[in-house]
């Protein structure tokens, strides 16, 4: 059951994604939160890094979309400008956001990756939908008022697979 929280891979930022890495391992598609995995969860808009990044994984023909907890208004003002699609309101870590957004992007489950930075909403969603999931490092250490409960809740998880040696990076 524990094992349904570790992520595949643990990397520092988004920026540590290549779109080359991604297309050997067959990925085709991206599924990315927004909150903290993108930009602080407090910023409206996509800094010039994050654009940069969505530019290149178009370029390399991967498919992003956003998928987020959070209300319509702040997702659509993020992602319309990137004019990248996106849920709202996903309801992760519920699956059905996930496997709709597969079916919208016609790719299979092995073709895609979920990144973001909540064990407990991005990595359980993603790892129940059955895709390959990297855990980004959060941009700030502020979180919304239900963010901090989760990130209690994720610190005792983290501490207890690392004390079994399930995990080994730092935060």
């Amino acid at each position: 059951m524990l094992s349904n929280f570790l992520p595949n891979e643990h990397v520092k930022s988004v920026f540590d994604i290549q779109p080359e890495t991604l297309k050997r391992q067959g990925i085709k598609g991206i599924i990315t939160d927004l909150d903290n995995t993108l930009v602080a969860w407090d910023v409206k808009d996509a800094t010039p890094e994050v654009i940069q990044w969505f530019k290149l994984m178009k370029d390399h023909d991967i498919k992003v979309t956003i998928i987020s907890n959070n209300n319509q208004e702040r997702v659509q003002v993020f992602s319309d400008p990137l004019e990248t699609p996106f849920v709202y309101s996903a309801r992760k870590p519920l699956g059905r956001a996930f496997k709709t957004v597969a079916k919208e992007m016609n790719l299979k489950r092995e073709e895609i990756v979920v990144i973001g930075d909540q064990i407990l909403t991005d990595v359980l969603g993603g790892n129940f939908a059955g895709f390959y999931t990297i855990l980004v490092v959060p941009i700030v250490q502020t979180d919304g008022k239900i963010t901090r409960i989760n990130r209690k809740i994720e610190r005792r998880i983290l501490n207890y697979m690392r004390r079994k040696g399930k995990i080994s990076w730092e935060e």
